[in-house]
This record gives structure tokens, C-alpha cells and sequence, in this order.
């Protein structure tokens, strides 16, 4: 049985058993830039990406920790990283495979932060805090280009976030090709 994909960079990616050695940002932003959030069933004329997800979420974490390390701001970056290879499924989905997906997404989230000299595994204090970032930004979603009302919004993820972490930040939707590009330089920047 083959357990591997082979990525456009040419790497092997073993998905039981992933090594930090065969993991690329360009693979993971290639991936995200074409995996679509909410199931594709958004508004626009683009899909909204996991990768311009990931890049809201990163922005929205920065200014709920303006004190963060750029380690912790790459982590709020690759949050949703496992999903260019196992894609994106929504909540209930998640839940209804059960254990063998968290086992394998924290396999692919161990190789992730190894390859990109975050520890294996995030503090819990600093998992919260991205965790945070990502339900404000899948409400603005949700609202913005999803179809769901604000009160099912605020069922489902939350009130509506302080203005301070928002304001100015807009659901982007626009072709691939310039979100891996922007995911790319993100993730140097954060590295340099």
C-alpha cells in the first residue's frame, strides 16, 4: 500500500511517518493556495483558500499578541499547514472520522514545526491564543462570504471580535498563484 504523495518539489512525502527532510513551504503554499475552506461553498469568483485563511490568521494573531515572537507568528502562519496534503474538512466532518484524522493531522504537525524549527509541540498558552485568531477569522468568514447570519455566526463561533484585532482586515479572494506567493514570503520573512 503506498502511504506517500510525491510533491512538485520532488519529495517523497510519507504521510504515516512524515520527516521534516521532505517537507517544503513552497509544497505546503502550493497545496493551501488550491485547498478551499468552507467545502468551496463561498461567495466570489475565487474559492477563499486555506492559504489566504492562514495568512488572516497570522495577521488577526499578531494583533491579539503584539508582543509575539516571530517563531509564534510563523506557528499562527502554519497552523492549518497538514491540510495541503489532507485537505480541508469542516468541523463535523472532523469529528465524525474520529481519531484517526487528529493522529494523523499531529503527525503532519510534528514534521511541520521540525522543518521549520518550531518545537513539535506548541505551549498550550500559545495554542489558545492562535486558536482564538483562527475562530475570529472563520466568523468573519463565515459572515463575509460563507452565507451564515450573525446570529448563526455568534452560535457557531463567537461574538463578534473586538474591533481593535479586525479593523482594516478584509476576506481576500483572488487567484492562487498570488496567495502561494504571498504565503512563500510570509514564511521567509517570519524565518529571516
Amino acid at each position: 500500500m503506498r502511504a506517500w504523495q510525491r510533491m512538485l518539489s520532488g519529495r517523497r512525502l510519507d504521510l504515516l511517518n512524515p520527516t521534516p527532510m521532505d517537507i517544503e513551504i513552497e509544497d505546503i503554499a502550493h497545496g493551501l493556495a488550491f485547498v478551499a475552506r468552507w467545502n468551496g461553498q463561498t461567495l466570489g469568483d475565487w474559492p477563499y483558500s486555506v492559504a489566504e485563511h492562514s495568512l488572516l490568521v497570522e495577521r488577526i494573531f499578531t494583533r491579539l499578541q503584539p508582543e509575539a515572537t516571530k517563531a509564534e507568528q510563523l506557528a499562527a502562519l502554519l497552523h492549518d499547514a497538514p491540510e495541503y496534503v489532507i485537505g480541508d474538512m469542516i468541523s463535523p466532518v472532523k469529528s465524525a472520522i474520529g481519531p484517526g484524522y487528529k493522529e494523523l493531522d499531529l503527525r503532519l504537525t510534528t514534521a511541520i514545526h521540525r522543518r521549520f524549527g518550531l518545537p513539535a509541540a506548541l505551549p498550550v498558552a500559545l495554542k489558545r491564543r492562535i486558536k482564538q485568531a483562527d475562530r475570529i477569522s472563520a466568523r468573519m468568514e463565515a459572515v463575509q462570504i460563507a452565507g451564515f447570519t450573525e446570529t448563526e455566526a455568534t452560535r457557531y463561533f463567537g461574538k463578534p471580535a473586538d474591533p481593535q484585532w479586525t479593523d482594516g482586515l478584509e476576506i481576500v479572494l483572488r487567484p492562487p498563484v498570488e496567495t502561494r506567493r504571498d504565503l512563500v514570503l510570509r514564511c521567509l520573512e517570519l524565518m529571516a
